[in-house]
């Protein structure tokens, strides 16, 4: 296993990218002003401080690229993760937009490959912080000559843990079409000036079993007002999540989902939760509640992939 030591003077995509074999990449604390991808396999970053070692950009969907078209939501991320088998620790990924009511969306973090891995790692933007692909199918047809290749097809397999991390944003900030655990994560809603607020926003085919899966977090008010924020709302038909065992802050709406704007999608969306703590609590009828077996199902599936 070879061993890089970068600090913010060195170019993190550079440095991956001539990698020929596994490595782990420590990154000194401080300052990394990259737009970072991450195409090699088997790599891991590690920061020397969750909070002092920061990979940042600021881009955002309104932004006119250098083709003469807008970024686009899913070209403003900070870093994109198209390798397979990539771990990230103890550090920040920032997308320092904060005014997403003028300037659109701004994605930190964008995933595309398979088995990606986080542990005590802080995701902060505001509008769509973390994307999780596959995309739609409708998307990857619009975006068929827009986007490169490797960011736009996702062939099934992608599998993702969050474990100890701390994500921050205000609408739809999880995102995406991926199978993806969240363990002892903090979900952290902040203030962009609009009245509602959203956590989740999942696209997941029918196919798809498992979803987004909250077990054991906590979702906290970082400057949200009371009540004006669900946990998830689908972003296409059929999108999944399950809350399992997660604490609540009063910044919740008590209905807890959302079925989005005038849609029909309360009739697909495959919601779920069990052992929820927060006050005066009255789930959306169209949401699901777990019986024990089937949490303890998903709790021995999060087990077998990824020792929960």
């Amino acid at each position: 296993m070879r061993e890089l030591f970068l600090t913010p003077a060195d170019s993190i995509e550079k440095a991956v990218a001539a990698l020929t074999e596994p490595a782990v990449v420590y990154l000194k604390a401080g300052i990394y002003r990259q737009k970072t991808v991450i195409a090699a396999d088997n790599v891991t970053l590690v920061g020397e401080d969750r909070e002092k070692t920061i990979i940042t950009f600021d881009d955002y969907a309104r932004k006119i690229h250098a083709d003469g078209n807008e970024y686009n939501t899913f070209r403003t991320y900070t870093l994109c993760v198209t390798g397979n088998n990539v771990k990230l620790e103890n550090l920040t990924v920032e997308n320092s937009n904060t005014d997403p009511i003028t300037a659109g969306q701004c994605v930190a973090l964008s995933v595309h490959g398979k088995l990606f891995r986080t542990e005590n790692v802080d995701l902060r933007s505001l509008q769509d912080t973390l994307f999780l692909s596959p995309f739609p199918d409708d998307l990857v047809l619009r975006y068929r000559n827009f986007l490169p290749r490797e960011q736009l097809y996702a062939e099934g397999g992608n599998l993702h843990l969050f474990r100890g991390c701390r994500i921050f944003g205000s609408v739809d900030f999880v995102f995406g079409g991926a199978r993806a655990l969240f363990y002892g994560c903090e979900l952290v809603s902040l203030s962009d000036g609009r009245n509602e607020g959203f956590v989740a926003a999942p696209c997941h085919p029918l196919a798809e079993e498992v979803g987004f899966v909250f077990t054991d977090c906590a979702f906290k008010n970082g400057g949200a007002k009371d009540n004006s924020v669900f946990l998830a709302r689908p972003w296409r038909d059929f999108g999944k999540c399950a809350f399992i065992n997660c604490a609540l802050d009063g910044h919740i709406n008590p209905a807890l989902f959302d079925k989005w704007n005038d849609t029909a999608r309360d009739k697909t969306a495959r919601f779920s939760y069990r052992g929820l703590s927060g006050t005066g609590l009255a789930p959306a009828d169209w949401a699901r509640e777990l019986s024990a077996a089937q949490v303890s199902s998903i709790i021995d599936y999060c087990n077998e992939k990824f020792n929960c």
